[in-house]
């Protein structure tokens, strides 16, 4: 019992943490976020309420200015009023700020949350096993490797749930009329809209897939969804 110690203390430890961290984030949304209002972009959320037979979808604007959506641990929906700013300067259009809408509540429909609470436990107690096996072999090196391989393990499991969730959203885009156009542009413009906040991070740190890749994946959905309706 004595040698698992150490892991059950990793594991508490980051179950303890996961639940402070989604205590303070809800407390700090309720604090700095109202309803969304702008009427171009409500309208769409509706279209999509109706094509998944909701009665609405709420959309709250985080008060931040960074631009970005989220989805709650408890399932909200949020854009940042940076988000909104880039669409009253016209950088970006309600369309695109849909596709946003649409892909956060594919993180929420598809459990994303919850499976990130039990990765992040996961990434804990990967690292402390591997600290301490490669502590005795590679002294010093061996917590910045475990580290390394942890965190490249965690931005892994991050990219197949963006996948997932840009797939949702394409699924959704569609069913409610609105198409995978805005989804797609909006891809190609993030790079000059966060500042190329990924620039320079080797492909398997990046916690998001690369953009020409998100773009593909959209795109061969597409394809392979006509064919299956062709078909049927």
């Amino acid at each position: 019992m004595t040698k698992f110690l150490p892991l059950l203390l990793a594991v508490g430890y980051a179950i303890l943490m996961m639940r402070f961290s989604v205590w303070r984030t809800k407390k700090m949304l309720d604090a700095r976020s109202q309803p969304l209002t702008d009427p171009s972009v409500t309208r769409l959320a509706d279209a999509m309420a109706r094509a998944m037979d909701l009665p609405e979808i709420k959309v709250s604007v985080f008060e931040v200015e960074p631009v970005n959506g989220l989805a709650a641990p408890d399932g909200r929906i949020f854009l940042t009023r940076g988000f909104l700013n880039r669409k009253m300067r016209g950088e970006v259009t309600a369309e695109e700020l849909a596709s946003v809408i649409a892909h956060e509540l594919g993180h929420v429909a598809l459990g994303h949350m919850r499976r990130r609470m039990i990765d992040f436990t996961g990434q804990n107690a990967v690292f402390v096993l591997l600290s301490a096996v490669l502590n005795r072999f590679l002294p010093f090196v061996g917590i910045w490797l475990a580290n390394l391989i942890s965190t490249a393990l965690m931005a892994r499991l991050s990219r197949r749930d963006e996948f997932e969730a840009d797939a949702y959203a394409t699924a959704l885009l569609i069913k409610s009329g609105i198409g995978t156009e805005p989804q797609k542009s909006l891809f190609r413009k993030l790079g000059a809209l966060t500042a190329n906040r990924g620039e320079g991070i080797p492909a398997w740190l990046l916690s998001h897939p690369k953009t020409d890749e998100r773009i593909a994946a959209i795109e061969a959905n597409e394809a392979r969804w006509q064919v299956k309706d062709q078909i049927s």
